[in-house]
């Protein structure tokens, strides 16, 4: 120990040299190693004690990637992720794999004489034996030429290729940290056709879903304020889902237990670009729709570089503000936490309505009041709302004054931004849980109807006067932002009216003639040159609104995209809303026979619906774009009003008061029959809760707010309440269940665990009733889930009620003391 000290100190005697640039080096030495930091970071005040590792540090600030894959586009901070992304996704390829400084110096001293390196030895039975005698270490030649061998004799035995896992090359906190300075947007690559999907899904499916938190959480874990993946590994144990169901991963879902956290995920993506998560490409069933080999691709959000683009923001800010209303109040949110809120718009919420166009939305550019828009519901995302109320009110207060400012306004004339920004505005506010907030936006709707109505007409101006010529990409991106922004406003009254009982202020007349959005495949195209974008653009298939109606209503599948699969559910949403309305509408068998076709061709068409390339990473049940998944929601929404209409819970929600929603769910109970066609409503209904069920409730209670669209929520509170009023029909009516309805009852049943139901006479019902409450309310993104979640738990406790009254009637009526029953209770002990 002495000598080793006594060296230290006469080490410090004099300066050493730099052996790469010959400086002399600091005083500083590292803590407990005795390393001196003789390389200063020249961005920063970091010192180290090794060249490399300062330039590696530096990379970090210069953002340089200088180690390219020659065999893809991928790019590296390292030589040694480099290496490691060679022989992890390339080792199948069977192609020469890299080497590594010291292999490469090894081997071009082994060189031959006349300058050639010596080649990889082809890979027979005797080579193996050699690889299995030899007690050395494999190198990484042999290494990929083993990998290669298994994978040759795996395909040749029908064996899954991926099963073959080298190593994990997903990481516990999701894709987008595959590698430790990846970015979390990689280049475009191309998924192979796949022989089959059924080959893919893990054989274990007798071992029950483990609990999970979602993975596009944990990447914004510094910007959610409730635990992350990190902070919560160790208390998976505590925490498992209300119900876990005996069932495969065939639904693509990853699960995040400890081992696939080890191990990589278990089940592939089919959207996933990463090689152990390939599959066919579909938005919809991937085992029924295959798809094709197409190149699969993720959007990037916009995103703030420089302080300077920050000044121009505030500029334009300024500019906007003529009466200087907001210069006292207001202030822009500083780089980082912009680009946070813009990250979570179009990581969250974009994908759920995509109307704005990522690649051409320029931040320091883009006009303010569409600017504070995005940023007041990205600020939602991040449970901000103090900012968010902050941005949403700047954006309201400059659209304010810019109508005010044109007294000879023109719907006709009308910029495309202000329908865009008004629609998120009004979004915000609906689903705030503020009732002076839809007050306001219900106040200006007609006036956005009225925007839509006149742009809509310029957009066929437009059109016509190109005389058949095919639009350039420049035009179409212009006219589809548009169309996109119409069907928008579209789904969002749409909304309004499913959950507020709103008459529909635009009719499907309206989009008559008008195409139906595009795939966001060809949304988000990049085209290299114009000939490119033609080919794409005539490829793509795109009907008219009317062509998809009409084909709808005859029985005819229709092929259209995601976001039309969307617009064309709540067409018929709204069909169906006219059609109850109707004084007529009992009378009316033919146009209910139309209305089930219609709903029935519908999902039918989900098989052959347009094929999406966009990956989108949010943590979610689906089995493709999330806009199939919210059409579904829709979709058994509209299935259960075509016989039960709560029309007085609908206006109930207007005003905001749990306990009057509570009192309305409770007294609907005689809207809720039993019959033959209530069990086809109830299945939709089971339909709905199973979606929860199969991922587990407490799973879906921390990451539906910030993964699932307010859809879910909205058309969810119908299907709940009538379940449990037929839960508690079938659990109280003197008539004794059929043995159709006893199935249903246990198939209900068995969606949940013992300590949720088997309470001594704790009634299903309401266990369903504070469960679903208790999911909608833990985190909450809009303030309306609040308001559900408290008015199920009220509407539990009417239900626990009514049964303690039945009891006490029974007591009057034999007149007789009967034994004390203990105290109902709905609690779950996992809450």
């Amino acid at each position: 120990m002495s000598a080793t000290v006594a060296g230290a100190d006469q080490g410090t005697a004099a300066p050493a040299l730099s052996p790469t640039s010959g400086r002399k080096a600091s005083s500083a030495a590292e803590p407990g190693t005795g390393k001196e930091k003789r390389y200063k970071c020249q961005f920063c005040a970091r010192a180290f004690s090794r060249s490399e590792h300062r330039s590696r540090h530096e990379r970090s600030h210069t953002k340089e990637r200088p180690f390219k894959c020659t065999k893809c586009r991928s790019t590296f901070v390292r030589r040694d992720l480099l290496l490691r992304h060679d022989r992890t996704v390339h080792a199948k390829d069977g192609g020469v794999p890299l080497q590594s400084d010291n292999k490469r110096r090894n081997t071009g001293a082994k060189a031959s004489p006349n300058g050639s390196s010596s080649k990889i030895p082809e890979l027979d039975e005797a080579t193996l034996e050699q690889f299995g005698d030899s007690g050395d270490p494999f190198s990484v030649e042999q290494a990929a030429m083993l990998m290669t061998n298994f994978q040759q004799r795996a395909a040749m035995s029908g064996q899954d290729q991926g099963s073959i896992v080298t190593e994990p090359l997903i990481s516990p906190h999701g894709p987008q940290l595959m590698e430790p300075n990846m970015p979390p947007y990689a280049a475009t690559m191309t998924l192979p056709q796949m022989n089959g999907w059924d080959q893919m899904v893990p054989h274990n499916v007798g071992q029950p879903k483990p609990s999970s938190i979602s993975s596009s959480i944990d990447a914004h874990h510094d910007m959610l304020p409730y635990p992350s993946t990190h902070t919560m590994a160790g208390a998976s144990n505590t925490l498992p889902p209300l119900m876990e169901r005996q069932s495969s991963q065939a639904d693509g879902l990853p699960s995040f237990s400890l081992s696939s956290m080890n191990n990589g995920l278990a089940t592939p993506g089919a959207l996933s670009p990463f090689p152990s998560m390939m599959g066919p490409v579909s938005p919809v069933d991937y085992r029924r729709s295959p798809g094709a080999p197409q190149q699969c691709t993720m959007a990037r959000a916009p995103q703030v570089d420089t302080d300077e683009q920050i000044n121009r923001i505030m500029e334009n800010i300024r500019r906007w503000d003529s009466e200087g209303a907001l210069i006292d109040a207001f202030r822009l949110p500083q780089l980082s936490v912009l680009n946070r809120y813009l990250s979570t718009y179009f990581n969250f919420f974009h994908h759920h309505l995509p109307f704005l166009h990522p690649a051409s939305f320029n931040p320091s550019t883009v006009s303010a009041p569409l600017l504070l828009s995005v940023l007041s519901i990205g600020a939602l995302y991040t449970f901000e709302q103090d900012q968010a109320y902050m941005l949403h009110i700047g954006s309201k207060v400059l659209v304010t004054q810019f109508l005010q400012k044109r007294d000879n306004f023109s719907s006709r004339k009308c910029p495309l931004w202000m329908m865009q920004s008004s629609l998120l505005n009004m979004s915000f506010a609906s689903w705030s849980g503020d009732p002076k907030g839809l007050e306001w936006a219900c106040s200006i709707k007609s006036l956005l109807a009225n925007m839509v109505a006149g742009n809509r007409y310029e957009l066929k101006l437009r059109s016509e006067a190109r005389d058949g010529r095919q639009p350039t990409h420049e035009e179409w991106i212009e006219d589809e932002g548009c169309r996109r922004t119409y069907y928008a406003v579209y789904i969002f009254f749409g909304l309004l009216t499913l959950t507020y009982n709103h008459t529909p202020a635009i009719s499907f007349n309206e989009f008559d003639t008008l195409e139906l959005p595009s795939s966001e495949s060809l949304w988000n195209l990049e085209a290299a040159d114009s000939e490119s974008w033609i080919e794409s653009l005539t490829a793509s298939t795109i009907i008219t609104f009317r062509e998809a109606h009409d084909a709808l209503f005859q029985g005819e599948s229709a092929r259209y995209s995601a976001f039309a699969t969307r617009v064309m559910i709540n067409a018929l949403f709204l069909e169906v809303w006219y059609h109850k309305r109707s004084p007529e509408a009992l009378q009316d068998v033919v146009t209910e026979y139309k209305l089930r076709l219609a709903l029935d061709t519908w999902e039918k068409s989900l098989d052959v619906c347009e094929p999406e390339t966009v990956v989108v990473q949010l943590s979610a049940p689906h089995k493709g774009h999330p806009l199939i998944f919210n059409a579904m929601a829709m979709y058994r929404n509209t299935r259960a009003r075509l016989l039960v209409d709560l029309k007085t819970v609908q206006e109930a929600l207007r005003y905001h008061d749990s306990y009057e929603v509570a009192a309305a769910m409770t007294n609907a109970r005689d809207k809720v029959k039993r019959s033959q066609e209530m069990l086809n409503v109830i299945q939709a209904c089971f339909d709905c809760i199973e979606v929860a069920a199969l991922q587990g409730i407490r799973w879906v209670a921390r990451t539906s707010a910030t993964n699932w669209s307010i859809e879910h929520p909205l058309c969810g509170m119908d299907l709940i309440v009538i379940l449990t009023l037929w839960l508690w029909r079938v659990e109280h009516d003197e008539e004794p269940a059929n043995e159709e309805e006893k199935a249903m009852y246990q198939k209900l049943r068995n969606l949940f665990d013992d300590d949720s139901v088997d309470g001594y006479n704790n009634k299903l019902s309401s266990t369903v009733a504070r469960l679903w409450g208790s999911m909608i309310d833990e985190v909450v993104v809009w303030g309306i889930t609040k308001l559900m979640g408290e008015s199920f738990k009220l509407h539990a406790q009417a239900l626990t009620g009514y049964e303690d009254a039945m009891v006490a009637e029974a007591e009057q009526k034999l007149g007789s003391p009967t034994p004390q029953l203990q105290p109902h209770t709905t609690e779950v002990t996992a809450f």
